[in-house]
């Protein structure tokens, strides 16, 4: 299949080979000119995936919108979360009516609380049967490196979610199929305020104990967050849900455990942002775990303690206070 990326970030140029190898003919599209020319003339992404000595030679790039997009039958998403909607809105009249768009992106739109399959079927006014969103325990250096790996695609279509599968299966990636798209969504934005506390446990020199408490009752937060908002349960015990939480809280490849392990540090949002070179999404995730919980009546003390450590300085020991505060209650 014709095949086009948005977005040459690590991630965004780590699926693009994989959908070459998987097979198809795969158009990068990026903002960056040293990047686009670096895809075309050496086959690589020295800026974004530097780990990947040379790219499939069924992957070129450009960084003219038309072009990119002109005769793309799925259209890949993997753009900043936060700067999706305006981003998108550029490609509205050059994505072909037929094409599928596929969501990568994990986050929720700061200003408006949108979960990204509404952000990229609203920019696009696009029709749910065809948009799918990807998602599960896959970070992209390992999955760069062709590590055995799994994801889960989610459509309202089941032709259109088989249809993504397909183009994305290869001897190392493995996707599975769900038609719950809620639920893999807040899986992949939520997880990764989870994955802050889990890291700033870290860095503050914790053990497992205490990394698996947090990690567990974020869990629980998670489920009941996304059951409130219609999803459907098992959809949090799979690759999507648990599956990516264990990646993304155990390992230092996360750009959200490492800021939350230099929170743990002692170093503040500001100074953590500059180290990561730049802000983890799930520093403004955070903010709107905990307006959500407030709008379906679901209590979540986890991102709620995390909010006061990224506004008001709280140490991981008095976030972890915060989290013991209550009084006896069934788990």
């Amino acid at each position: 299949m014709n095949v086009s990326v948005l977005g040459a970030g690590a991630w965004g140029t780590t699926f693009g080979q994989v959908l070459a190898d998987a097979g198809n003919k795969v158009t990068m599209w990026g903002l960056e000119p040293e990047i686009v020319e670096d895809i075309n003339v050496n086959h690589r992404n020295g800026s974004r995936l530097p780990s990947v000595d040379r790219l499939p030679e069924s992957m070129t790039a450009s960084n003219d919108r038309a072009q990119a997009v002109r005769d793309a039958e799925i259209v890949v998403v993997a753009i900043a979360a936060q700067y999706a909607r305006e981003a998108l809105a550029a490609f509205a009249e050059a994505i072909p009516d037929d094409a599928i768009v596929v969501s990568l992106m994990k986050g929720i739109e700061r200003s408006t609380g949108a979960r990204m399959d509404q952000v990229v079927r609203e920019a696009l006014q696009l029709p749910a049967q065809r948009f799918a969103a990807v998602s599960g325990p896959n970070l992209s250096k390992e999955v760069a490196a062709r590590q055995p790996s799994a994801t889960v695609v989610a459509s309202s279509d089941p032709v259109v979610a088989k249809t993504v599968a397909q183009a994305c299966t290869t001897s190392y990636f493995k996707a599975y199929t769900s038609p719950d798209v809620v639920g893999l969504e807040l899986c992949g934005s939520l997880k990764n305020v989870v994955a802050l506390a889990v890291g700033m446990c870290r860095g503050a020199g914790y053990g497992e104990n205490t990394a698996a408490m947090v990690q567990t009752r974020g869990l629980a937060e998670l489920i009941a967050l996304g059951v409130a908002s219609g999803a459907q349960e098992h959809t949090f015990a799979g690759l999507a849900g648990v599956g990516d939480l264990v990646a993304t809280c155990g390992s230092p490849l996360s750009r959200n455990y490492t800021f939350g392990a230099n929170l743990g540090k002692g170093l503040s949002p500001e100074e953590a942002s500059r180290v990561s070179n730049g802000v983890a999404e799930g520093v403004p995730t955070t903010e709107a775990m905990a307006a959500l919980g407030k709008a379906l009546g679901v209590e979540t003390p986890l991102a709620t303690a995390m909010g006061r450590v990224l506004n008001e300085g709280l140490s991981c020991g008095e976030m972890l206070q915060e989290l013991f505060a209550s009084d006896v209650s069934e788990e």
